[in-house]
């Protein structure tokens, strides 16, 4: 089942102790062990206001870096929770910047989920890139030229009672990937729910519960450079019950 999808390929970026290593970066990262298996982030971004946040870890400094998520620009925290025992875990915060899309809103039929009935049917939720869908001229990279690389023409086609897919057209030229971005209805903020690689211009996604009605765009985007790494090494696993 295709369902809150995050590509292979954009997802691999290449109380004992806790640290920072310095760098460069734009972004100072903090990280706090406030239970013997819990970590929390904070983070301070003084560069260029981001559109959000992607959140890393690794077990080894240098990586691999696998994606925890990606958080609102607003978001200057992330908690990760029931770690495993006495490891050390390093980690990093990228901000992200792109133009998003028009939006489009989406209502679903009524209908609950359900794994035997759509066991066959989702290819059309796999990311693709359409003919005639692609103008990729626009560089977003550069302050003049962005908001014309934004996707434009967002449509949404519902394909069940639990998924939709959305086109659009692609005119970035210098993109990382594109991103899905969601706002169930009373959600405060719009949340990345499918990752994608360049020069896509179509993509399903299936629903949670809450997403019934909902309002969806795209955004090409790319990464800004990495924070400053932080580690913290967790402690014993807590006893159990009894």
């Amino acid at each position: 089942m295709i369902k809150r999808l995050l590509a292979t390929a954009l997802l691999l970026a290449a109380l004992t102790a806790c640290g920072t290593t310095p760098s460069a970066a734009g972004v100072r990262l903090d990280a706090a062990l406030v239970t013997p298996v819990d970590v929390t982030l904070t983070w301070h971004d003084d560069g260029p206001a981001p559109a959000g946040h992607v959140v890393e870890y690794a077990t080894h400094q240098d990586g691999p870096y696998t994606t925890l998520g990606f958080v609102p620009p607003a978001q200057t925290s992330y908690r990760h929770q029931n770690l495993m025992p006495n490891t050390t875990f390093y980690y990093r915060v990228r901000p992200y910047y792109g133009p998003a899309s028009d939006t489009v809103d989406v209502t679903l039929p009524p209908g609950a989920y359900d794994d035997e009935a759509h066991a066959d049917d989702q290819a059309w939720a796999a990311p693709s890139t359409e003919p005639g869908r692609n103008q990729a001229t626009q560089p977003i990279r550069r302050p003049a030229t962005a908001t014309s690389g934004a996707p434009t023409n967002l449509a949404a086609t519902v394909m069940n009672d639990n998924g939709i897919r959305l086109t659009w057209v692609d005119h970035a030229r210098d993109e990382d990937g594109y991103l899905m971005e969601i706002k169930a209805a009373g959600a405060e903020d719009f949340q990345v729910v499918q990752v994608m690689d360049p020069r896509v211009n179509s993509c399903g996604v299936v629903t949670l519960p809450d997403e019934k009605r909902a309002t969806y765009r795209v955004r090409a985007f790319y990464y800004g450079g990495p924070s400053t790494v932080a580690h913290a090494t967790t402690g014993d696993a807590p006893a159990g019950p009894g």
